[in-house]
């Protein structure tokens, strides 16, 4: 039996209608149960922050203080092992190198890393890129799918095939395969878009290029995804940037506590990665930034106009729920931890807005500043807020890649490709530091029923 049998589908249709009814009404729990037990639902306290359940010392989010024993929001920051991120991103640019490869080093091992050091890194990092013989052949080529986040999983469990020791959990092996993953998780991506471009679209062509020894990951990224490998230092750059600014973020994001949660078991690295890969596929975490430009596409299509009141009018909509995908969501907007700023916006912002310069599309460039003002705005009034509500990194984000010419259908990849870097960071420090099997409570609300023999059912 094919469980992809569209004739047993069809077959069962009205069957799986039934029972997701019965599903639904004996898996609901109202509302109220959850304040009589005091449950933190999605881990978070009624102001919104997280429940501690862990320490870490690999990346910190802050966006309050506490002063004279009140909560006060401030600008958001984001450090990477103590180090402020727009720091890091800052004097990369300033001396003209790529960040990147620092920003792992330093997540991975906790000390920014001398010229000797990053030097032999990027070394082993570039050797580390090529994929395992016939790899491409026999798993990508063979099996494409139109979904790169589950074709990313796919790979990095078929990869456990070729690794000659994939359950030893020791940190040197560990770290061994973290590093592979590092370098290879960006032509696994690569390569996967080219084989599903191949076989299912009107695009004839197949271009598998090979990473450049002598390349960054921002590089290599454009290298292989382009025909003509052609791309300008600024492109480069951003992109560097943008994977700088993704590498981590807190030990408690969806995708980075699964890490810790599937390294507390003694699961290989292989299934560590690819259930983070699975937890980060969801719209709510990863692909945020997909929402902003369908929004965008939406607002250009029914504004002809660049005049703010009409801007302002449309933007009024849709948190209305009377535009776009009338869920009254501004995309982009606001963020679950970052109260008054998301520093990662912050810095993406200035590079979109000279990637926009570079490429003509300051208008574009304008249009997300004003859409942003006037979110922040009219949220601000209806709510009766007493502090702005701010961009986060996905407003931009997703504007940036298209300015790369990168497909939509990598966007979430892209994240995939630099959060990476953070999650064998925490699996790391889950190995050395954790010790115990994470097993948070659930509360069992059902009552106790004496069992029915089947003929009084």
């Amino acid at each position: 039996m094919n469980f992809n049998d569209a004739d047993l589908i069809i077959k069962y249709s009205h069957k799986i209608s039934e029972l997701t009814r019965l599903a639904e009404k004996n898996n609901n729990i109202e509302s109220e149960m959850y304040e009589k037990y005091d449950v933190k639902r999605g881990l978070r306290d009624k102001h919104g922050v997280g429940v501690l359940c862990g320490l870490t010392e690999i990346s910190e989010v802050t966006s309050w203080k506490i002063a004279n024993g009140e909560r006060i929001p401030v600008p958001g920051v984001l450090c990477y092992r103590g180090y402020d991120v727009k720091d890091l991103v800052r004097h990369c640019v300033e001396e003209n190198r790529f960040g990147f490869e620092e920003t792992v080093y330093l997540l991975l091992f906790g000390k920014l890393p001398a010229t000797n050091e990053i030097s032999e890194f990027n070394e082993m990092l570039s050797e580390f890129r090529q994929l395992p013989k016939n790899f491409v052949r026999d798993v990508i080529m063979k099996s494409p799918s139109s979904d790169m986040m589950n074709m990313l999983a796919r790979c990095v469990l078929n990869l456990y095939s070729y690794d000659p020791d994939p359950d030893n959990v020791s940190l040197s092996n560990v770290l061994r395969q973290s590093l592979q993953l590092i370098a290879e998780l960006p032509m696994l991506a690569a390569y996967s878009y080219r084989a599903y471009r191949y076989y299912n679209t009107d695009d004839g062509s197949l271009v598998i290029h090979k990473p450049v020894s002598e390349y960054s990951t921002a590089q290599n990224v454009l290298h292989v995804l382009r025909k003509d490998s052609a791309f300008t230092d600024l492109e480069a750059k951003v992109l560097d940037v943008c994977l700088t600014l993704h590498a981590d973020h807190g030990g408690g994001n969806a995708s980075t506590f699964t890490t810790h949660l599937a390294t507390s078991t003694g699961t290989d690295t292989y299934s560590s990665i690819a259930a983070s890969l699975g937890s980060l596929k969801g719209p709510k975490h990863g692909g945020a930034n997909i929402k902003v430009m369908q929004m965008f596409e939406n607002i250009r299509k029914n504004v002809k106009t660049s005049a703010k009141t009409k801007v302002y009018d449309y933007v009024a909509k849709i948190l209305n729920g009377k535009a776009f995908d009338r869920t009254g969501l501004v995309y982009g907007m606001g963020h679950a931890v970052y109260t008054v700023s998301d520093p990662r916006a912050e810095v993406l912002k200035l590079y979109a807005g000279k990637l926009a310069e570079a490429k003509g599309r300051e208008d574009e460039f304008a249009l997300y500043e004003t859409v942003a003002a006037a979110a922040s705005e009219i949220i601000c009034n209806q709510k009766n807020l007493d502090k702005p509500v701010n961009p986060n990194v996905d407003f931009y984000s997703g504007f940036v890649y298209s300015m790369l010419n990168l497909p939509e259908a990598l966007y979430t990849p892209l994240f995939a490709i630099a959060r990476i870097a953070g999650w064998s960071a925490h699996r790391m420090e889950e190995l050395v530091s954790g010790g115990k099997i994470i097993r948070p409570a659930y509360e069992c609300v059902q009552e106790r029923r004496a069992y029915i023999p089947l003929d009084k059912r």
